[in-house]
């Protein structure tokens, strides 16, 4: 986010910043802070919003927002019901983008534009200069149907190498060797009918029960709906030549998870979903590992299921949080 401070800088904006716990002063301090600046633009993050939500936090009802013209979010696909929310219980007249890119490329892929319609659910468009699309498994161009985001053309902001990777074959190996000589981001990803996007989570992480893929976003829309869950994790266990999903639960404090609760997440999941999302197993964790910009971290929980080891592990803000997922005897079940 340093990039959008930078330019918003060099646009003439006052910036406004806040570092802190966004839940003290009963969760309202950034809306406090909203409207003591008379801000234009809120941005924040997914599970932001969704913990606002199971706050019961309603800034329309208690806040001068007036001022407040866009509400920006990112980290996280933003669910669909998530837009309910924030049109419902923040502000009905405001442009709320959904953004998605990366440190690495320096901007979005996807993201708003003031000029177009807000479909609930669904990123705006794609960046502008940015040749984006969303290709099949082989290399075909799809429209709503679930693929990988690609960037089929150089862009100013490309990356052209990795700090000590001499030869490359860091930098080849994470854009290009999904289809050669195309910069393949690794989102699973899909064009709408409005020429929208929806993100339904890392294609490094996608599942493959059956030989299906799943997006993980699309189970957690649906267990984090639920008040008992706080957050969650999911990710896909090799299990007697298939892949089983298994589904991790940070809870509110005082809940167990027991027999009730996880057929209430299960069925919650099939009734919305398919009977190939639900998890085989739901198991509950005090904490849940994320990167130090506040990612969950399916790939490391995945390899630390499987004994193997961890990469990149100084990314991460809380890596103790790992033996959490380690050596689970449920998980040999």
């Amino acid at each position: 986010m340093w990039n959008w401070l930078a330019s918003g800088l060099a646009s003439g904006a006052t910036l406004l910043l806040y570092d802190g716990s966004p839940f003290v002063e009963r969760g309202r301090i950034l809306w406090d802070y909203a409207q003591a600046e008379r801000m234009t633009h809120f941005g924040t993050s997914a599970k932001y919003l969704d913990a606002l939500e199971k706050s019961e936090i309603k800034p329309r009802a208690a806040y001068d927002l007036r001022h407040l013209r866009v509400l920006t979010s990112t980290g996280s696909p933003l669910v669909a019901e998530r837009f309910d929310f924030v049109y419902a219980a923040i502000k009905s007249d405001l442009q709320l983008s959904s953004i998605s890119g990366g440190t690495d490329i320096m901007g979005c892929f996807v993201l708003g534009n003031p000029n177009l319609p807000v479909w609930r659910g669904e990123i705006q468009c794609k960046g502008l200069g940015l040749a984006v699309d969303v290709w099949d498994d082989e290399g075909r161009p799809i429209r709503e149907s679930k693929g990988e985001l690609v960037c089929t053309r150089p862009f100013p902001s490309m990356p052209i190498g990795f700090l000590n990777d001499p030869d490359g074959k860091k930098y080849q190996a994470a854009y290009f060797e999904r289809f050669p000589g195309i910069w393949c981001h690794g989102d699973f990803c899909e064009v709408t009918a409005h020429d929208g996007l929806m993100i339904h989570g890392r294609s490094d992480a996608t599942l493959n029960p059956g030989g299906v893929r799943i997006g993980t976003a699309e189970i957690y829309r649906q267990v984090e709906k639920l008040p008992e869950v706080i957050e969650s994790i999911v990710i896909g266990q090799d299990w007697r030549g298939d892949v089983r999903v298994i589904l991790f639960v940070r809870l509110q404090d005082g809940i167990e998870l027991d027999d009730s609760l996880i057929v209430t997440i299960k069925r919650t999941i099939r009734d919305n979903t398919t009977p190939r999302h639900v998890p085989a197993k739901v198991l509950q964790v005090a904490e849940i590992p994320r990167t130090k910009s506040g990612k969950i971290v399916e790939l490391a929980v995945r390899n630390i299921v499987h004994g193997q080891p961890v990469q990149n592990i100084e990314a991460l803000a809380n890596p103790e949080a790992l033996v959490l997922f380690a050596n689970r005897h449920e998980l040999r079940e």
